[in-house]
């Protein structure tokens, strides 16, 4: 039996509240996609007006703001280096851009390139962290000293702390900054990551839990309980807390791909360390001293291999002393 519609099933005008509802739908604006740090939309959004001739002000640096808080610095250097070159250039695109280098380990280049912007307390961070790099302990005490009791500088100041192995005086600046700032959640995962250096695990998962309580998905925090569970269990159940973000294709774990790929090596005792740990020499510093102990378990001597060329004869003899102890890398 065939049967009648009361409407047609396609085309016809839609029902006045359909009219209503789609009339009311309005473009977000960037200042809207930015508070909320929705980086994607503010890029599409600006890229379309780009497109229609609709240029917004300061469209290439927000494109360029935007792509680095993304992770794609090689986006974000193509957007500065283009606007350093106009004529009219903002000359706080310096700072911009000698973050971005940063970020790409391009670290003469940084330092070149924030001489070049007006002093700030930005320009002063990133040259703490650049004398940090190049080991200049005159510079390093320079920009120190510029430091100022806010928020910004004290996060910068732990994160040298922690750097040098300084573990306890990074967890006294995080505790100070968070008992005046409860919704910095994010700063439980430092002060976990200092307790895992520190070999405190248990200490490490309870902090760690009061983030991922909120952020059940961040790649940074599951990497470090999985490497928590590492020290305190096996790889087996290592790498059971990383299975969902192996599976997971989104921007969260393609931002710590490198880091999961290095500590799954570790968790597996070694299996496929030959392809994933080469590459990753110069981008984790845990990576060289995992494929010597690597090498060491097969019987190899490294310096044949032509990966770790560059380690002493002591360094070789303290790898060996402690080969039993691969290293994953929490953070």
């Amino acid at each position: 039996m065939m049967l009648s519609r009361a409407k047609p099933a396609v085309g016809g005008t839609p029902p006045p509240g359909d009219r209503r509802r789609k009339k009311g739908k309005k473009v977000p604006q960037l200042e809207e996609l930015l508070a909320l740090r929705d980086f994607t939309g503010a890029i599409a959004l600006l890229e379309f007006k780009r497109q229609v001739g609709e240029q917004e002000e300061d469209a290439d640096l927000w494109i360029g703001y935007s792509a680095f808080h993304l992770g794609d610095y090689k986006r974000a250097l193509e957007e500065y280096e283009a606007l350093t070159k106009q004529p009219a250039c903002n000359p706080d695109v310096w700072v911009n851009l000698a973050c971005t280098y940063f970020f790409l380990g391009m670290y003469t280049q940084a330092e070149q390139a924030a001489l070049k912007a007006p002093k700030s307390r930005l320009q002063n961070r990133l040259l703490f962290h650049l004398a940090h790099k190049f080991s200049d302990e005159k510079k390093l005490m320079s920009s120190h000293q510029n430091l100022q009791d806010i928020t910004e500088d004290q996060l910068s100041l732990a994160s040298i702390h922690y750097m040098r192995s300084h573990y306890q005086e990074a967890i006294d600046i995080y505790k100070r900054i968070l008992l005046d700032n409860r919704e910095y959640l994010a700063l439980n995962v430092y002060v976990a990551l200092c307790y895992y250096k520190l070999d405190y695990y248990d200490v490490s998962q309870e902090v760690l839990a009061v983030y991922l309580q909120q952020v059940p998905d961040s790649t940074i925090a599951l990497n470090l309980k999985a490497c928590n569970h590492f020290r305190l269990y096996n790889g087996k159940a290592a790498e059971a807390e990383l299975k969902n973000l192996t599976d997971s294709a989104s921007s969260s774990f393609e931002f710590g791909k490198e880091l999961i790929k290095h500590n799954l090596v570790v968790f597996r005792g070694g299996e496929g360390a030959l392809q994933v740990l080469p590459p990753l020499v110069d981008v984790i510093p845990e990576a060289r001293l995992n494929l010597v102990i690597y090498y060491l378990r097969q019987g190899v001597h490294p310096q044949r291999s032509g990966k770790c060329s560059t380690w002493t004869r002591n360094g070789l003899e303290r790898s060996s002393e402690n080969c039993s102890a691969v290293l994953p890398v929490g953070g």
